[in-house]
């Protein structure tokens, strides 16, 4: 363990705190005080004690835990999907990925981690205060040299980047940011976007096609966690059930449609 590192200081799922070692801070909870000094002398996995004798463990921190503790400006993109995405995606280290809609930037975080030193994430905001909040929460974990932060409006200035293996589309109006995704995506590469409302995704789709992109789908991801006891074992009252309908698809290297769509299909009218 070293100055510098991020943890995860756990006791229950009420009692954790990610935090950044730094020697001579002490971390505050309710169940007693733990000194950054203290923690600096143990290993990951290791159970240490507040001066009141409760009870901590030292964890390390896993990429859901770095989302879910954002200090959150907006409502963040949930792990159950941004999992999905980026599976379906294939990003990985070295990738050049752009994010239309920074957040409170929880996305931003995993895509960084993600992508590594050799990869970047550019990032589009077009609220300055909401970007701001983004900016901080990479500045907190470490990850400022991996992201590019762009104040504007993409759906009329376009992208400043060109040739990128992903583009992520959590905006109101993603239909909006279809035509200038598909000017700087690689061929064979994706377009995956998040919305709330089925209507979103349509529209969304309707251009696509007309963009000529190829295996467009569309999910959505249940979560339901499972109480295990003894006696009992049942799945949760509350579920983590419609956070938003994720939307992908693929660019081929082909002309757009002239038409808004194909009428021949009655599915698409």
């Amino acid at each position: 363990m070293k100055e510098g590192d991020l943890v995860l200081v756990y006791r229950d799922q009420r009692s954790q705190y990610l935090i950044r070692l730094k020697s001579g801070n002490r971390l505050m909870t309710h169940h007693g005080d733990i000194d950054h000094d203290e923690i600096l002398n143990h290993q990951f996995g290791d159970m240490i004690t507040t001066h009141l004798g409760k009870e901590f463990y030292v964890l390390k921190p896993s990429h859901y835990d770095l989302m879910m503790k954002v200090k959150r400006k907006t409502t963040i993109i949930y792990p159950k999907d941004s999992g999905w995405l980026l599976l379906k995606t294939g990003i990985g280290p070295g990738s050049r990925v752009i994010e239309v809609g920074s957040g409170s930037g929880a996305l931003t975080v995993l895509l960084a981690n993600l992508v590594g030193d050799r990869g970047k994430v550019y990032s589009y905001e077009r609220r300055r205060d909401i970007l701001a909040a983004a900016q901080a929460n990479i500045e907190r974990y470490g990850l400022s040299n991996r992201v590019v932060f762009h104040l504007g409006d993409v759906a009329r200035n376009g992208f400043q980047e060109s040739g990128v293996d992903c583009v992520f589309i959590d905006v109101p109006e993603p239909w909006l940011v279809v035509e200038p995704a598909h000017q700087v995506l690689k061929g064979g590469h994706f377009l995956a976007s998040l919305s709330p409302h089925i209507e979103q995704i349509k529209k969304t789709v309707e251009v696509m096609e007309q963009y000529g992109f190829k295996r467009i789908e569309v999910v959505e991801i249940i979560l339901r966690e499972i109480m295990v006891r003894k006696v009992g074992t049942r799945p949760k009252e509350r579920a983590i059930v419609h956070t938003g309908y994720l939307l992908t698809g693929q660019k081929v290297k082909s002309q757009p449609l002239t038409r808004d769509r194909d009428d021949r299909n009655p599915a698409h009218r």
